[in-house]
């Protein structure tokens, strides 16, 4: 079975790259609301002190080939023209059967304050870095041992990017819009080749994230944080993320998330006929105390996919350097 499984995978990755308009949707996590660097580098610098945040997601546990995908990240101030200056490095993996991709991203926001009490500020954001593509040729099951499309050991590229982004926060409400992997709507497919054979479906296409939410106050040990994510990559249906988190003593998160896909509106090579992925998320963050963060997210699929694995699991840590150089005058809530 785990055979059959393989192949039929190896025939839909070769049968994608014959499309060289196709490519794969970017990595998403369910806690990203605890990752904002993931999403937008205008982010770097949010918190003030320097903040390290580690995250591991496995997939569809239980079916063969899965995603597997994790990373690290920090970013902080610099102490540049007053706290103004954020920095953020991210390294991430993803690997998808026989495919991986590794991205290391420098990050640099320019945060505006838009108040004399620093509660409001407007941030912009760039990011460069670069991505390392593969395919390993020996996880793959085939048929014709001297076929030549299928690599003999592992077959990589590697390819630059960029990244930009917008970021509005107060202390109960942000805003958030970023464009990711801008570089792949001005470079082809040339560079993910393979003795003449072309695998375009492995490189990432340029995504668009919109994210909002707000705290609002409902005693003085509760909090509700509600926020959604919209993300768009201008071929398949736009993902969206409904979320909504309870606060407790300022220690325990309880919350929860639905995903979907939508068609906002019309896109010519969309077929009519898809039905949205959905997917529900239970998720729980505890703060041990105001330095570290512990993460945890249970995915479920509510569609076809339900039944068919055991699920996706998804661990983080946060943790946080405090410095006698910033002072928080409110507490960081996003």
């Amino acid at each position: 079975m785990q055979r059959t499984i393989k192949i039929y995978m190896l025939v839909l990755l070769l049968a994608s790259a014959a499309l060289p308009s196709l490519a794969q949707q970017n990595v998403q996590f369910s806690q990203y609301i605890f990752n904002g660097l993931s999403v937008n580098p205008a982010y770097a610098g949010y918190k003030q002190d320097w903040y390290v945040n580690t995250i591991y997601r496995h997939q569809w546990a239980g079916f063969p080939g899965a995603p597997r995908t994790g990373g690290i990240s920090v970013d902080g101030l610099t102490g540049a023209n007053d706290g103004k200056v954020g920095v953020g490095a991210q390294v991430m993996f993803d690997k998808l059967g026989p495919q991986d991709a590794l991205s290391l991203y420098l990050n640099y926001a320019y945060r505006i304050p838009l108040d004399n009490e620093d509660t409001r500020r407007l941030c912009f954001g760039i990011g460069a870095g670069v991505t390392q593509y593969s395919i390993d040729g020996s996880a793959l099951a085939y048929v014709d041992s001297d076929d030549e499309a299928i690599p003999t050991g592992k077959a990589s590229t590697w390819v630059p990017d960029a990244r930009f982004g917008v970021y509005y926060y107060t202390s109960k409400f942000y805003a958030g819009l970023s464009v990711m992997d801008l570089f792949s709507l001005y470079t082809d497919a040339t560079r993910y080749t393979w003795k003449g054979n072309n695998y375009a479906a492995i490189r990432k296409t340029q995504h668009v994230y919109f994210t909002a939410g707000t705290l609002v106050t409902l005693s003085p040990e509760l909090q509700l944080k509600p926020s959604i994510l919209v993300k768009e990559d201008f071929k398949g249906p736009t993902s969206v993320d409904l979320n909504a988190f309870l606060l407790i003593s300022e220690r325990l998160w309880i919350g929860g998330s639905y995903r979907t896909d939508m068609n906002l509106w019309n896109k010519q090579n969309l077929d009519k006929s898809l039905n949205p992925v959905n997917a529900a998320s239970a998720m729980l963050e505890f703060y041990v105390n105001e330095q570290l963060r512990l993460g945890y997210a249970y995915d479920m699929n509510v569609n076809k996919m339900a039944g068919q694995s055991g699920g996706s699991h998804e661990i983080s840590i946060g943790f946080l350097f405090p410095s006698r150089k910033f002072t928080l005058t409110n507490p960081r809530y996003f």
